[in-house]
C-alpha cells in the first residue's frame, strides 16, 4: 500500500532557509555572472609585488589612490552622456553612464612612500616594494 514517512519538524528547521528563494531569484535575474568591481593581479617580485588593475575605458583623471592606515584604495568614477537630436531639437537618442568602482589592499608590509603607479592602455599597474626587514634591538640593562 502506500508508504509512511515520519515528519521530523527539528529536521526540517534546520534545513529550511527563508532566504533560498531570494538568492535563487537574483541568480534568475543576473546569471551567473558576479559583480567584481574590477580585475586584479598581484604578483611578487624579489623586492615587492607588482599589482595589475584592469581598468578599461577610464581616463587617467578618474582613478584615485589612496593610503590610508595602511590601506591602500583605489578608486575608478566615470561619467559619461550621449545625446543625439534630430533637426527640431526633439531627443532621438540620449543615454547616460554612471560607474564608481573602489578596491581597498592591506599595505602594512609595504614601503608606501615608495609605492610607483603607471597607467597605459587601461591597466593600472603599482609596484610596490617591501620594507626593510626590522633588525632586532639589542639593549643592555644594568642590574640595580
Amino acid at each position: 500500500m502506500f508508504e509512511i514517512m515520519p515528519f521530523d519538524r527539528r529536521s526540517y528547521r534546520m534545513s529550511y532557509n527563508p532566504f533560498r528563494e531570494l538568492e535563487q531569484m537574483e541568480k534568475n535575474f543576473w546569471g551567473d555572472q558576479q559583480v567584481n568591481p574590477f580585475r586584479t593581479d598581484i604578483s611578487e617580485t624579489a623586492d615587492g609585488y607588482k599589482l595589475e588593475a584592469d581598468l578599461p575605458g577610464f581616463r587617467k583623471e578618474d582613478i584615485h589612490i589612496d593610503i590610508d592606515d595602511d590601506i591602500l584604495t583605489i578608486q575608478a568614477e566615470r561619467k559619461d552622456s550621449k545625446d543625439e537630436k534630430d533637426d527640431k531639437g526633439d531627443y532621438i537618442r540620449r543615454e547616460r553612464y554612471y560607474g564608481s568602482y573602489s578596491r581597498s589592499f592591506n599595505v602594512s608590509e609595504i614601503d608606501v612612500e615608495s609605492i610607483k603607479a603607471a597607467y597605459e592602455n587601461g591597466v593600472l599597474t603599482l609596484t610596490m616594494p617591501k620594507k626593510a626587514p626590522a633588525k632586532p634591538e639589542s639593549k643592555h640593562l644594568e642590574i640595580e
